[in-house]
């Protein structure tokens, strides 16, 4: 029997990591330019790092999270009892595991300038299969911890638009959509709203999110049935909850924004899944490649969540973006980068008696910084040049009875076929410069 990887997750084969690595080096150079530095936090957490900071009525938390089970600790335990031993999770977003992380290694100490860190690694939801979606996917993410000005709401947007731009999706193709989702001063006032309005038209809503109603009935928003979002449109909006202090900030965050000529839409109805959002939540979503799952990313604030790990009140913020799926539309654009050739020389041995001449000289190219690959199968020189040429390499050198008699090597140039006589050094030399 073949053995095939588990439904929802893939291999990630070069061409496809090859994709992904160049979002991550454009992460490195355009959030570096913003102050922000990057970290890695383990793949599985504390459960309760999840359940405190994403909330216990999300869908992720109660329905899309894998719990890790050492195998000895499962051994002769029904399945209905191993709730017990759920000590262990695998992430499902990576905001609690860096809040987390900071409040432990106290990276923000009182009266310290706020810390900016980014992050990039596969995250995991035992959810439905769709287009663009798996159970194990890739995200990178940005947090700024300890922010307390709209200004930096504003840089956080900017920034993740810088990003998008950075790899080639045209501002055109985007829409920035933003919302205020008020503080723990104005919100439970809107959820009950948003709580009475939905009992109040219950048929109308999927059971889905009947069950949302009295558990986190601001996820109702997300909910992708045209029913339920032609029953949503006549829904109490937030922005008629704010408290003043939050309609103020999201005036000024607005006028930042203004300020920096980047256009945007306002969406009343944008909500982030996660209890910890409050106030600045944004999305961006393309017009190619995702169809009606269109959002590349987004983000928000959350000025409590490193509360619940210990910490005093730390105004934060931050975005985490699909790599899967901003490849989907780097490939719709047509400036998909593809896998450029494994090596950039191929040496080739012409008799046996070349093969340790030839294995030398690959391990000298490469000490100068030459990709380089070399036959480990005993072909034939014929065998060999079609290698070099399915491996669309720039240059051939031969190394052959000839060559042993001269000292020097022959290097053939795979684009237009013509070939040169050089000794050690001058081949060195030009295929370094090359």
């Amino acid at each position: 029997m073949t053995l095939k990887n588990p439904a929802g997750v893939n291999d990630l084969l070069p061409d496809a990591a090859h994709k992904q690595q160049l979002l991550v080096r454009a992460a490195f150079r355009v959030f570096g330019c913003y102050g922000y530095r990057y970290m890695e936090t383990p793949m599985f957490e504390k459960t309760e790092v999840f359940t405190r900071g994403i909330g216990e009525a999300t869908d992720v938390v109660g329905k899309e999270i894998y719990c890790v089970y050492p195998m000895n600790s499962i051994a002769g335990v029904s399945p209905d009892d191993r709730s017990a031993l759920e000590g262990l999770a695998l992430r499902p977003e990576n905001t609690a595991g860096i809040a987390r992380a900071v409040v432990q290694h106290n990276l923000v100490p009182p009266g310290a300038f706020q810390a900016k860190l980014w992050y990039a690694g596969s995250m995991f939801r035992h959810e439905r299969q769709q287009k663009g979606r798996y159970r194990e996917f890739r995200q990178i993410g940005a947090e700024c911890i300890g922010a307390t000005e709209p200004s930096a709401d504003a840089e956080v947007i900017l920034m993740l638009l810088h990003y998008f731009e950075a790899l080639g999706i045209p501002r055109s193709h985007m829409t920035l959509k933003i919302n205020s989702m008020g503080d723990e001063a104005c919100r439970p006032a809107y959820r009950r709203a948003v709580q009475d309005y939905i009992l109040a038209r219950e048929s109308e809503f999927c059971p889905e999110c009947q069950r949302r109603a009295t558990g986190n009935p601001l996820r109702a928003f997300d909910c992708k049935s045209e029913a339920c979002q032609a029953a949503l449109s006549a829904a109490p909006r937030i922005t008629e909850y704010l408290c003043e202090e939050c309609a103020s900030q999201y005036a000024q965050v607005k006028q930042l924004l203004d300020s920096s000529g980047l256009a945007y839409e306002e969406d009343p109805r944008l909500v982030r899944g996660f209890d910890y959002y409050t106030r600045t939540v944004f999305e961006v979503q393309v017009d190619l490649g995702l169809g009606a799952q269109n959002a590349i990313g987004g983000g928000g604030r959350y000025d409590r969540l490193l509360q619940e790990y210990g910490a005093k009140p730390t105004p934060s913020l931050g975005f985490a973006v699909g790599l899967e799926r901003i490849v989907m539309v780097l490939e719709a654009l047509g400036t998909a980068a593809a896998l450029p050739p494994a090596a950039q020389v191929f040496v080739a041995a012409v008799d046996e008696e070349a093969r340790s001449q030839a294995f030398e000289l690959a391990q000298k190219l490469r000490e100068a910084g030459v990709s380089v690959e070399l036959d480990h199968q005993a072909r034939s020189l014929k065998s060999q040049f079609k290698v070099a040429d399915k491996a669309d390499v720039g240059f051939v050198v031969l190394l052959g009875p000839d060559e042993r008699a001269k000292g020097s090597y022959t290097l053939r140039n795979m684009t237009d076929g013509t070939q040169q006589e050089l000794t050690l050094d001058e081949l060195l030399q030009l295929l370094t410069e090359r």
